[in-house]
Order: C-alpha cells, then structure tokens, then sequence
C-alpha cells in the first residue's frame, strides 16, 4: 500500500475512533484507539516537570514506554524551554498499522552534567522522530532512550532541592552555582 493510502487509512481510523469513543476516555489511556501522538505529549509532559529524574518519580512515565532495556543512570539532563510533537499525520513515518516514527521538536537551553553540577549554554532546536508502537492494546513509545529533557526552572528546584540536603560544603557551592545559572539560562 502506497504512503498516501496508508496516512488516509489512519486519518479515516483516527477520525473514526474518535467519534466512537469519548473524549474524556481517550485522553488518560494511551489505548489503540487513542491518538498516538497523545502518548508522545504525555510523557514529554511529565519529562518536563523532572518525572525521570529520580528512580522513585520514574514510576509516573513507565505506562508510556515499552523500552527494549531499563533506561541508563544518565550523566546528563538536557534543559528545554519547551517542546512540541507533529499533529501532523502527514509529517509521521507511518511504518505499519500499529507502528509510527512521529516527530518532536525541543527548544534547548542547554545540559546539566550531573557528575560535575555543571550548566552548558547549548541554546539550539532538536529535532528527532520517536518509534510508537501497538504493544498488547496500547501505544507504547519504543525509541529511542533519550536523556530527561526537563524544565529549567524545574530542574533549577530539583538542584536547590538536593543541595539543601548536601552535607558536603564543596558540592553544595557547586549545585548552588548550578542552581544560580539554570536560574538565568535563557534569560534575554
């Protein structure tokens, strides 16, 4: 089936699915008659607001992925002012009726070393395509295992968080710096 009849195909089920279905139930399940590209902005909803930043908070993302492997302890957040995901079917690599690679959008401040409590300026735009696919009847994200692409002023209370509880004086300087120029990124 040529691409034009297939993103038809999913315009005419979305639509469909739809109308069948309330809204209301659709917008907290991430069920096959769902919008995938809904369970993309959940997730990257929660990401922004530091949901895997911590093992325990990780928790809150889990009913959207269905990674191959345990996400890694990272070395690095990336820090976003925002980010957005297609609506567009058109722009969506449509791999097969229950898989899709859709494209997201971050506007980037800059990455926080966690080793080091460092700030980076790295002001740019990313731009990636997530894999979604149909895993038992949900949209499950698959791909890639990106780094949190959190809030700055999120992540700048997650860092005074931590160093209010630091009882080293050295590495409470440095998260203090850390907290003072997440602060100030994007600022002008």
């Amino acid at each position: 089936m040529d691409r034009p009849v297939r993103i038809l195909l999913c315009l005419v089920v979305l639509a469909v699915g739809t109308w069948l279905f309330p809204v209301s139930a659709l917008t907290l399940t991430g069920d096959l008659t769902n919008d995938p590209a809904k369970v993309i902005k959940k997730y990257l909803s929660l990401d922004q607001r530091g949901a895997r930043l911590t093992a325990h908070s990780y928790e809150a993302v889990r009913p959207y992925v269905a990674w191959d492997r345990e996400e890694p302890v990272w070395e690095r957040f990336v820090v976003i002012r925002k980010y957005s995901v297609s609506d567009d079917v058109t722009q969506w690599t449509i791999v097969s009726s229950t898989e899709a690679l859709i494209p997201v959008t971050f506007q980037v401040l800059g990455v926080v070393h966690v080793e080091t409590a460092t700030f980076v300026p790295e002001p740019r735009e990313e731009q990636f395509s997530i894999r979604i696919r149909a895993v038992g009847n949900h949209w499950r994200m698959v791909s890639p295992v990106f780094p949190p692409h959190v809030g700055r002023s999120r992540l700048a209370d997650f860092v005074k968080d931590t160093m209010l509880r630091e009882t080293n004086d050295d590495r409470a300087r440095a998260l203090r710096r850390l907290r003072d120029d997440l602060v100030n990124a994007g600022r002008s």
